[in-house]
C-alpha cells in the first residue's frame, strides 16, 4: 500500500531558520555599505538619469566614429589576448611545479621537504598575484611604463597568471590520478605524466576555463582603459565624461558582441575536445 505523501515540506522549518539567519547577517552589511537603491528614483537622480539614458537611442553610427570603435575594439582584444598569453607563461610552469599529483617524491605518500617547500612557495606566489586586482597593477604600471596598452597587458598577465595557476592546479588535483602515478612510478618525467596522464582527461575543462578567463580579460581591459591603459575603455571613459550617450550605447553593444563571440568560441572548443 502506497504511503501518503506529506502535505507540508518536512524541511520547511530548517529552511525558514537559515533564511532568517542569512537576512539577519545581510542587514548589517547593507547598513555598513549605506546601500540605498531608492536614491536612484529620487527627484534629483531621476531627471539626469533619464536624460542620459534617452541619449542612448539611437546609437552613434557615423563612419568616423565606427572606424574609431573598430580600431579600439581590436586594440582591446589584443590587450586581453596578449595579457592571457603572458598569464599562461606564468600559470603553466607554476601549475606543473605546485600540483601534488605531479610530484615524484609524493609517490611514497609523503612529499620530500624541499619539494613541499617549493610547492608551497609557488602557491603563495599565486595567491599574491591574484590578490592584487588588475586595476591596482594597471595604476602601478601606468606610472612605470606610461599611458597605453602595455600597462594593461602587464596588469592582466600578473593577476590572471595567479588565477589560472590556482584553478589549473585544482582541476588537475581533482582528476583521476591513476594514469599519472603509473607513468611517474615507471620512470616517466613530470612533463610526460602531465601530457599523457592529466592533459587528455582535463583538456576540455582547462580549455573552457582559459577561454572564460580570456572573456574576463576583455572586460578587464575595458575597465583598465579608465585609468589610461588604452583600448575601448579609454574611449568609453571619454564619451561618458562628455555625456555622449549615443557613443556609449554603440560601445556597450560592441562589448555584448565580444562576450557572445567568446562564449561561442568556448562552446566550439569544448565540442572539439570532447
Amino acid at each position: 500500500m502506497r504511503a501518503a505523501l506529506p502535505r507540508r515540506d518536512p524541511a520547511w522549518l530548517g529552511r525558514l531558520f537559515w533564511t532568517g539567519a542569512a537576512l539577519a547577517l545581510l542587514w548589517p552589511m547593507l547598513v555598513a555599505t549605506e546601500f540605498r537603491p531608492w536614491v536612484l528614483f529620487s527627484d534629483q537622480s531621476r531627471g539626469p538619469t533619464l536624460r542620459f539614458l534617452s541619449a542612448f537611442v539611437p546609437p552613434a553610427a557615423g563612419a568616423d566614429f565606427l572606424w574609431l570603435v573598430a580600431r579600439e575594439t581590436w586594440r582591446t582584444v589584443a590587450i586581453a589576448t596578449a595579457g592571457i598569453t603572458l598569464a599562461l607563461l606564468i600559470a603553466i610552469p607554476a601549475t606543473l611545479s605546485s600540483t601534488r599529483v605531479l610530484s615524484v617524491s609524493a609517490l611514497s605518500g609523503r612529499m620530500a621537504p624541499l619539494a613541499a617547500v617549493l610547492r608551497q612557495g609557488v602557491r603563495w606566489l599565486l595567491v599574491l598575484l591574484r590578490s592584487i586586482p588588475e586595476l591596482v597593477w594597471a595604476l602601478v604600471f601606468v606610472r612605470v611604463v606610461g599611458l597605453g596598452p602595455t600597462a594593461g597587458v602587464l596588469a592582466i598577465a600578473l593577476t590572471y597568471g595567479g588565477m589560472l595557476g590556482k584553478v589549473y592546479g585544482d582541476i588537475l588535483e581533482s582528476s583521476d590520478e591513476h594514469a599519472t602515478r603509473c607513468l611517474l612510478a615507471n620512470g616517466g618525467g613530470r612533463l610526460q605524466a602531465f601530457a599523457y596522464g592529466l592533459l587528455p582527461e582535463n583538456a576540455a575543462e582547462l580549455t573552457s576555463y582559459t577561454v572564460y578567463r580570456w572573456e574576463c580579460a576583455i572586460r578587464s581591459s575595458v575597465v583598465l582603459g579608465f585609468v589610461g591603459a588604452g583600448g575601448l575603455g579609454q574611449q568609453l571613459d571619454n564619451s561618458t565624461k562628455m555625456f555622449a550617450g549615443d557613443e556609449v550605447a554603440t560601445m556597450l553593444l560592441v562589448f555584448v558582441v565580444l562576450v557572445a563571440l567568446a562564449d561561442r568560441t568556448s562552446a566550439w572548443l569544448r565540442r572539439a575536445l570532447s
